[in-house]
């Protein structure tokens, strides 16, 4: 899609937000919204679709519990991921559910990346969900709150939300012995600083990226004991960092192609997932 601005910056505005005014969403963000969902849902390639959910009849000033991951309250318009059970592509689901999240956010729209058990009574009416399909993640949509409740505030700070790992935890030279050096890796270090950028699953940041040659090579630092079950939410957390690589990158110019590889020397507890081939 079309951004009205630089993607860096739609990237940099995204910020999650628990707490909305109430607000009714303007109509032409709304339908800009929902076609831009609509092209998604055509092109998608797995078994999953994604619904924008207006209307819910939820009192907004009244706090709403969501599935396991805590209360929203003054939102009444929600975007919906729905997955079927069979489907194991937790990385491509996450990159397309943020394609979504980045249309919201340039729209001037807030979101938050909500990921976990939702009951089914939840959206089934409005979603149809089907008996072979289930809600991985759904993200409340609105306006931001000026001042947001105490709760979220707290739950902010307890997960250091606003916090992300240096350079040095997360991009490595060939193997993971050597730090990449963001002063001289060029070009890149744009498109790698909007990956460190990104929402991840109680922001535990799970990509570490190896840059060797033409090569970015894309690996998973599991959290253990944390987000599979179900649906595998640091492989969709793969799938954000994916998106904002492949997003930076295009707006610079800078061409390649995604191809699985096997990667390259790594710790044995790092998970390949792919890796971005830098075209000349």
């Amino acid at each position: 899609m079309e951004y009205s601005k630089s993607i860096v910056e739609v990237i940099k505005e995204r910020t999650s937000s628990r707490t909305f005014d109430g607000r009714k969403i303007d109509e032409i963000a709304l339908r800009k919204l929902s076609d831009y969902i609509a092209q998604i849902n055509q092109e998608n390639k797995i078994k999953g679709r994604f619904v924008l959910v207006r209307n819910s009849g939820a009192n907004p000033e009244k706090p709403v519990k969501l599935g396991t991951y805590g209360f929203i309250s003054g939102a009444d318009s929600f975007l919906v991921g729905i997955i079927d059970k069979e489907e194991k592509d937790a990385l491509t689901f996450g990159y397309l559910f943020e394609k979504i999240i980045l249309c919201a956010t340039d729209l001037g729209i807030q979101t938050c990346w909500l990921g976990g058990t939702f009951n089914k009574s939840d959206f089934e009416k409005t979603v149809n969900l089907r008996e072979n399909e289930f809600i991985p993640i759904v993200s409340p949509i609105g306006y931001k709150r000026e001042n947001p409740r105490i709760f979220e505030t707290v739950m902010r700070f307890s997960i250091g939300a606003d916090k992300r790992k240096a350079w040095n935890e997360l991009f490595f030279e060939k193997n993971n012995s050597e730090p990449m050096n963001e002063k001289t890796i060029g070009a890149y270090a744009l498109p790698l600083e909007m990956v460190r950028l990104g929402p991840s699953a109680s922001n535990k940041q799970p990509w570490r990226i190896i840059h060797d040659g033409q090569a970015y090579h894309f690996f998973l630092c599991r959290t253990k004991g944390y987000g599979v079950m179900a649906y595998d939410l640091q492989k969709n957390d793969m799938g954000i960092a994916k998106c904002h690589f492949e997003l930076s990158a295009g707006e610079l110019g800078l061409k390649g192609r995604w191809e699985i590889t096997g990667g390259t020397e790594a710790p044995d507890e790092w998970e390949y997932t792919a890796t971005w081939i830098a075209e000349k």
